[in-house]
C-alpha cells in the first residue's frame, strides 16, 4: 500500500510522535518508539474519532490518524490483492521476464491465460525482474513490446546496496520511461512501475 501519516501513537501506557505507515501486510511506526505489527497478529481494528486501535499479542496500539483512520481501517480489513495493486485484469497479455516468485505467478495464472516467460508483443504488462543492475540492459528493448497504453514493472530486492531504488528509477528514464507507481511484491522485493510518456505515444 506504502501509505504513511505523521501522526501520535499511544501504546505500552506511552506516547510518541512519528510516521506510521501502512505496508500491504503490516503497519509499522518510526519515531519516539517503533512498531511493527503484521495484519495476521490483528487481534481487533477498530476506528473511532480519529483513532485507529488495534489488539494485538503485545498490547493495544492507539494511532491518533485523523481522517485516515476509518480509510486504513478498511484497507487493513479488506485488503487488495498483489495483482490488483499491480493492476492486472482478466485476460491481460502479460510477459514475465525472470520473475521467479511462486505466489505471484501462481495468481498471475489463475487471472490469465495470456502469459508468456518471453515477450510478448502488444503486452498490456511486462514484468521485468533484476536482482542487480546487469538486468536494466533489458529495459529499452522490452519497451518495443508494450502496449502505449501498458506498463512495465521492475521487480528488485528491498534493502540492498548493489541495487536501489535510485538506481532502477534511474535506469527507466535512460529508457525514455516515466515511473508512476510503486509496491511492495513481497517480503523481499519491490517492484516500480514504468510507462511511455503520453508525448510519446
Amino acid at each position: 500500500m506504502g501509505q504513511e501519516v505523521n501522526c501520535v501513537v499511544r501504546f505500552a501506557e506511552k506516547s510518541a510522535k512519528g510516521k506510521a505507515l501502512l505496508e500491504s501486510e503490516e503497519l509499522l511506526f518510526r519515531g519516539g518508539m517503533r512498531l511493527k505489527i503484521p495484519f495476521r497478529a490483528m487481534k481487533s481494528i477498530k476506528s473511532a474519532g480519529g483513532e485507529l486501535r488495534i489488539e494485538f499479542p503485545e498490547g493495544t496500539a492507539i494511532f491518533e490518524l485523523g481522517p485516515q483512520a476509518q480509510k486504513w481501517t478498511e484497507k487493513i480489513l479488506h485488503p487488495k490483492s498483489l495483482l490488483d495493486k499491480l493492476g492486472v485484469k482478466p485476460g491481460a497479455v502479460v510477459s514475465v521476464i525472470a520473475v521467479r516468485d511462486e505466489r505471484f505467478l501462481k495468481q498471475l495464472r489463475e487471472r490469465t491465460n495470456e502469459i508468456g516467460e518471453t515477450t510478448r508483443s502488444e503486452s498490456d504488462w511486462i514484468f521485468l525482474g533484476a536482482e542487480s543492475k546487469e538486468g536494466f540492459s533489458q529495459i529499452r528493448p522490452l519497451t518495443k513490446s508494450l502496449k502505449k497504453t501498458g506498463g512495465l514493472w521492475i521487480v528488485y530486492p528491498k534493502g540492498q546496496k548493489h541495487i536501489t531504488e535510485k538506481d532502477v528509477l534511474g535506469a527507466g528514464k535512460k529508457a525514455g520511461l516515466v515511473d508512476v507507481k510503486v509496491v511492495s511484491f513481497s517480503a523481499t522485493h519491490t517492484a516500480l512501475k514504468f510507462v511511455v510518456p503520453v508525448s510519446s505515444r
